[in-house]
Order: C-alpha cells, then sequence, then structure tokens
C-alpha cells in the first residue's frame, strides 16, 4: 500500500492553496487563529491543567525581572521569527507566550492519544519517554554535553537531562538554547535546581559556541516551525558543534502519520493558521537535507501516532 509522503492540506495541492487564500484573508485569519487558541485552551481545562493559575504565578514571578540577564544584546532576530504564529502576534518574543507555553504543551501532549482517557501528566511522560526509548535504542550510549536547540521553556531539555542523568553513570552538562528571552526567563525559574548549566539566548544558525563540543544535539518540536532555509543552517551548526562521531535528534510532526494526514478539515486549517511554515516543513525530505548537510542517518521511526524521530551521526 503507498503511503502519501505528505498530507494533502500541506505544499502545493489543492487543498493547501485554498487553506492558505482563507488564513490570507484577514478577517478569517483573525477567527482562526482565536479558534485555534481556544481548541487548545479547552483541551487544558477539561484535563485539569491549571491555565490561567500557571500564567498568574509566572507573571507575579522572579522571570519578568531575569529578562535582562537571560537576554543576549546582540542577537538579532531573523525575519522568519518576527511573524505571527502560535496565535500570538509577536510569536514567542512576549510574555503572554512564554506565561502559556506549560500549559499549552501539557495540552498538546493529550492530543496525541485522543481516545485515551489519560492524565495529563501520563500523556506527558509518554510522549517525552517516546523519544527518550528511540534515543536509548539508536543513539549515543554514553554522553557528556548536550544541547536542546528551540528549548522554550525548558520543559524538553530537563526532561532529556533527567533521562541521561539517570541512565549513566558519567557526569552530563546539559545546554539549553532559545531565540526567546521570554521563553528562556521562564526556564531558568522552572529549572529550581539549577539542573541545567546554562541557558542560552542565540539563533540556532549562528550559536557562538566552539567547534565539537556537545556529544548530543535534540531539536524537539522545532522544525515544523522553521523554513527550510533556516532547518538546513541549524543542521550545518549542529554538525560543527558536535564531536567526531556525535548525534542529531530530532522530534517533531510526522508527515506521514495517518493521525496528521486524516486531520479533520477545521483543525488543519486551525493548525495552518498559527504555524506559518507548515507547507516549507511538510514538503521537507529531511533525511535527503541530513546527508545533504553530512550527517549519516541512521533512522526514522513514528514515535507516537502523531510524531517521528530522526537520529543521525556525524561522521568520525
Amino acid at each position: 500500500m503507498h503511503t502519501k509522503t505528505k498530507p494533502d492540506w500541506a505544499g502545493g495541492d489543492f487543498l493547501s492553496r485554498l487553506v492558505n487564500v482563507l488564513i490570507q484573508t484577514k478577517p478569517l485569519y483573525a477567527l482562526m487563529k482565536q479558534q485555534a487558541r481556544r481548541v487548545l485552551i479547552n483541551t487544558a481545562e477539561k484535563h485539569g491543567i491549571a491555565w490561567q493559575q500557571t500564567y498568574q504565578t509566572l507573571a507575579a514571578s522572579a522571570a519578568p525581572s531575569l529578562l535582562p540577564q537571560v537576554t543576549n544584546p546582540d542577537v538579532t532576530y531573523p525575519d522568519y521569527y518576527q511573524v505571527p504564529f502560535h496565535a500570538y502576534d509577536r510569536g514567542n518574543l512576549c510574555w503572554e507566550a512564554a506565561f502559556e507555553a506549560e500549559p499549552a504543551t501539557y495540552a498538546m501532549a493529550l492530543r496525541v492519544w485522543p481516545q485515551e482517557s489519560l492524565t495529563w501528566q501520563a500523556a506527558q511522560e509518554r510522549l517525552r519517554s517516546s523519544f527518550h526509548q528511540v534515543l536509548a535504542a539508536h543513539g549515543p550510549a554514553e554522553v557528556r554535553d548536550i544541547l536542546d536547540v528551540g528549548c522554550s521553556i525548558g520543559i524538553s531539555t530537563l526532561a532529556l537531562h533527567r533521562f541521561y542523568a539517570q541512565h549513566q553513570t558519567a557526569p552530563v552538562r546539559t545546554v539549553g538554547l532559545d531565540l526567546s528571552p521570554y521563553m528562556l526567563a521562564v526556564a531558568k525559574v522552572r529549572d529550581t535546581q539549577g539542573e541545567i548549566a546554562a541557558w542560552l539566548h542565540a539563533q540556532a544558525e549562528n550559536t557562538g559556541l566552539p567547534d565539537a563540543s556537545f556529544d548530543l544535539i535534540t531539536l524537539q518540536f522545532l522544525t515544523h516551525e522553521l523554513p527550510q532555509a533556516a532547518t538546513q543552517a541549524i543542521l550545518q551548526e549542529g554538525l560543527r558543534l558536535l564531536r567526531s562521531g556525535g548525534y542529531l535528534a530530532i522530534v517533531d510532526n510526522n508527515p506521514q502519520s495517518p493521525v496528521i494526514q486524516n486531520l479533520p478539515p477545521v483543525l488543519f486549517t486551525l493548525m495552518k493558521s498559527t504555524e506559518p511554515w507548515s507547507d516549507e516543513y511538510y514538503t521537507l525530505d529531511l533525511e535527503g537535507l541530513l546527508e545533504t548537510v553530512g550527517f549519516r542517518h541512521r533512522i526514522t521511526v513514528a514515535s507516537d501516532p502523531r510524531h517521528r524521530t530522526l537520529i543521525a551521526q556525524k561522521p568520525v
């Protein structure tokens, strides 16, 4: 049976072009954007995720005062990062996005297994462990230094760090990198035990970090938010940062997932309205790009019903 490489609602297909026209109609776009946000909040509140309480707690926390400390004044924001996404006019460059990232992340995990009556904690654990299990089977046997690119508020970073800290005897040093200082300020507040070595404000394409300084680099739910040129530049930077034989691991939406391909029209339209680079992501041959950049693509696994994990290695 032939498997479609991407959903019909992405790329240059008629359905995709129709959805894009709708999104470019401003009154409709505003409505869709708010509806997409409402779907996520409803999912959260239905499962006991404290959306408003989390927002208020973080707003009253040390995060706002940490912004100058985490901000790198030399960072420039690429054009692709300054467009509205995730229903925020300023994308990730605002407090609203940073304060709502945690409950939104928990709600998204619940949407992976909608037919199961999971708690949000169980869904989150399953989402993270599905990625870690692929890493354990096909990634590095032991790591000293990890870089989590596009770390947001650090949920992925802390889970990854704890996974390796618990499963190996050698100490592990983990760095979280993101382009949003708002997200990083919240990450520092959430990292109550100081487990992460550094929360770094930098472009993933141009980190300023030294050559060959990491054994493992992860891109967790990042590439669907990027145009193809940015993905290529970030992979090239990753190759530079990895030690010989080091690993790159990507987890993100799976273009071949039946769940993704068969989303109801209302849902895929809402999703595209908040993800401006969807067409570029779903039409990208990511395995081919890894090889083009200089990685050795080892495996792609459907790690859960909606997502795939790709493991690649820097040649020795």
